[in-house]
């Protein structure tokens, strides 16, 4: 599941440090280009309510496979895409197969790991996902400048069939737990159970507003950087891949952090540092500080986003598929926002009044996390 998660979130964050090369190479607007980040969010958001329960029915790994498939097709779509057009639709199917991936895997976690070590096996897992976050900008920037946009989603189709190969040996006997066929009633009364619950609300309005602050920015970083007189896509890749250093750093301390800090205080430790990275990324430093301001953001970011997973997990037992893409959905449709209002914000109030506002946001979201999520899981 890892590996397949790996290539997924290689493609996830591709197309944000290479937003001016994509423009020139199109001729299109810059601002159009950013929102590309947009049009894979709102369809990953968007399939969620059928995805979820889906994945329940027919298997979480099995889902996997058949969007894996999806997802690498659209990449070699966005590689001979003639225009615009036609790579925004292969970003908007991009979005629509990732978001049967990421959710299934964080669900078939739930199925087959104890809520006790349910947060350390999540770190695991989101160890090599994160990377793939890390290696998708890194890389995309760096091929980018060397060989041009187009290659970027080539290579990363190509690690899409190595993770097809992968999952095809390795999923194939993953235990599937029986939940009959799909009844449309049963769903219904699912979704309105798990939205009833009382740590529902605070679960998915903390990650509706985290996918905002937090990567709602993204698709700007190569524009903030080009603005200040750095063009080059490898830096834009790299500033972003701090907030993946970070992530990887949280997942190999999570373990240890855990045996000495509970899980709320963590939640409120990860959005004040979190908060903190955003707010020193505002003041628009030389790049290297801007690395480092990525990297504790990240690490804020991912040290508070564990806890709120694992809530997620435990909102259904029953129906663990449906409540993850709840999760996932209000997550998206954050990231799906975000660049609409810092695009707003960029024009009206400037970059550093938006990413301080921004960094406010992150901060509320740990504070409520340690509020109404501190006593621990419950179903």
């Amino acid at each position: 599941m890892s590996v397949v998660g790996f290539a997924t979130a290689l493609s996830t964050r591709a197309a944000d440090p290479i937003v001016p090369l994509i423009a020139t190479g199109l001729a299109t607007d810059p601002k159009s280009v950013a929102l590309l980040s947009t049009a894979f969010a709102v369809p990953f958001a968007l399939v969620q309510p059928v995805l979820g329960p889906v994945a329940d029915v027919i298997g979480k790994t099995r889902l996997m496979i058949i969007c894996l498939v999806i997802l690498v097709a659209t990449m070699v779509a966005g590689a001979m895409a003639p225009n615009y057009e036609v790579l925004l639709a292969s970003r908007i199917l991009g979005g629509m197969a990732t978001g049967g991936i990421f959710p299934a895997a964080l669900a078939a976690v739930g199925d087959l790991v104890p809520v006790a070590g349910r947060q350390v096996a999540l770190g695991r897992y989101l160890s090599l996902v994160i990377t793939g976050n890390l290696a998708g900008v890194a890389v995309a920037g760096l091929v980018g400048d060397l060989f041009g946009w187009r290659a970027v989603f080539a290579t990363i189709a190509g690690c899409g069939v190595v993770a097809l190969v992968s999952a095809f040996f390795g999923l194939r006997n993953v235990k599937r737990i029986e939940t009959g066929p799909l009844d449309l009633s049963a769903v219904s009364a699912n979704y309105r159970a798990i939205l009833t619950h009382p740590r529902a609300k605070f679960c998915y309005a903390a990650v509706f507003v985290e996918g905002l602050a937090v990567f709602g920015v993204f698709p700007f970083v190569a524009l903030l950087l080009l603005a200040a007189g750095e063009g080059r896509a490898s830096i834009a890749g790299l500033v972003l891949a701090g907030i993946s250093f970070g992530g990887i750093i949280y997942s190999i301390a999570v373990r240890s952090l855990l045996v000495r800090f509970q899980s709320s205080h963590l939640m409120l430790a990860g959005g004040t540092t979190a908060a903190i990275g955003l707010f020193i990324a505002s003041l628009q430093p030389p790049w290297p500080v801007q690395v480092g301001a990525f990297l504790v953001l990240g690490f804020g970011f991912y040290t508070m986003h564990g806890g709120i997973q694992v809530q997620a997990t435990e909102l259904s037992s029953a129906a663990r598929g449906a409540a993850v893409s709840l999760h996932s959905l209000f997550f998206f449709l954050g990231h799906a926002a975000g660049p609409v209002l810092y695009g707003i914000g960029f024009a009206t109030i400037g970059a550093t009044a938006t990413l301080s506002i921004g960094a406010a946001a992150v901060l509320g979201v740990g504070l409520m996390t340690w509020r109404f999520l501190g006593e621990g899981p419950s179903s």
